[in-house]
């Protein structure tokens, strides 16, 4: 029995209709879809006050491969990607807990303009989003590995954009906010001093 029958060859039943209409509500009620930036900031709300010391919080290209390991959580948006850096960054900053180590591909700065169109104007864009930050530049392939090798212990999430420019990953380690490395030493520097 069919449930409609339009002019043409399409022909849909009352079950293959009854179970699109299924999946379309599902996806409504679950959110399906890419996260505008707005919504990006309710997931950081939601995850900021669990990461701490080891996490890793990357933006990255369409490009950037989908990782395996299940402590990684990957969430495409359709944010403008310098743009999710400053607010990503922001969040973190509005935090009392955790601060940014951040690193970018050492090959980004080698990236030509004829190779890739826009490079000059987003590499601009992004560091005017840095300002105030401390930067290391690592490659590529070494920076995956640390993920990679991080994810074996603890959560990393990926804030994924539809960016089609090379080497445009930005990869923010997760340190303790109100712990410094000078602290740490102080009081390591006591433990040996007490034994």
């Amino acid at each position: 029995m069919y449930c409609c029958q339009p002019k043409g060859d399409i022909v849909v039943n009352k079950k293959t209709l009854n179970v699109a209409l299924a999946l379309i509500a599902a996806c409504m009620i679950a959110g399906c879809g890419a996260p505008q930036q707005g919504s990006v900031k309710k997931i950081l709300a939601e995850e900021l006050p669990a990461l701490g010391h080891r996490n890793w919080i990357l933006i990255v290209d369409s490009a950037y491969p989908a990782q395996s390991r299940p402590a990684i959580r990957t969430v495409t948006t359709t944010a403008d990607q310098v743009e999710l850096v400053r607010t990503v960054l922001k969040e973190i900053d509005s935090t009392n807990h955790i601060t940014p180590k951040i690193y970018l591909d050492a090959e980004l700065k080698y990236v030509g303009e004829d190779d890739a169109p826009g490079i000059n104007a987003y590499r601009s864009k992004l560091g005017e989003a840095l300002v105030g930050h401390s930067v290391k530049s690592i490659s590529h392939e070494e920076l995956i590995a640390k993920v990679d090798e991080a994810a074996k212990t603890f959560r990393v999430l990926i804030l994924k954009t539809p960016l089609t420019l090379p080497y445009t990953s930005v990869f923010l380690e997760l340190d303790c906010g109100y712990w410094t490395p000078q602290k740490e030493q102080n009081m390591r520097r006591a433990i040996q001093q007490a034994n």
